[in-house]
């Protein structure tokens, strides 16, 4: 079943936002509270994030139009298989270690050289 990517609900003193632009195109994975369009009020610029994993399967409205709180902007396929989903994570870059040999030289106090 498709999840609803809805206008958030605006201010009582804002009657409606404009929708400036959408990050995510149709088709496209998006993972959950992802920021998938901006739109811009009077006061502020709101960011709506993606309430669902899934694949971002209809944009109902277009950059630039009107909306008011609660209309429907897209929505989002759960079930859908993306590749982007069963890609394995990057793997970390491997690390150099240095070990460093302790400098007899210097007298330290057992309480010092049980902290180094």
């Amino acid at each position: 079943m498709p999840v609803e990517v809805k206008v958030p609900i605006l201010a009582e003193s804002v009657a409606e936002a404009t929708l400036i632009a959408w990050h995510k195109k149709p088709g496209e994975f998006v993972r959950r509270d992802e920021n998938l369009v901006d739109l811009e009020t009077d006061k502020v610029v709101l960011e709506v994030v993606a309430p669902a994993d899934g694949v971002l399967e209809q944009i109902s409205k277009q950059d630039g139009e009107v909306v008011a709180s609660g209309e429907i902007l897209g929505t989002i396929d759960e079930t859908a298989i993306s590749t982007a989903a069963n890609e394995p994570a990057a793997q970390p870059a491997s690390a150099t270690v240095t070990v460093l040999e302790p400098d007899t030289s210097v007298a330290l106090s057992p309480a010092a050289r049980k902290l180094v």
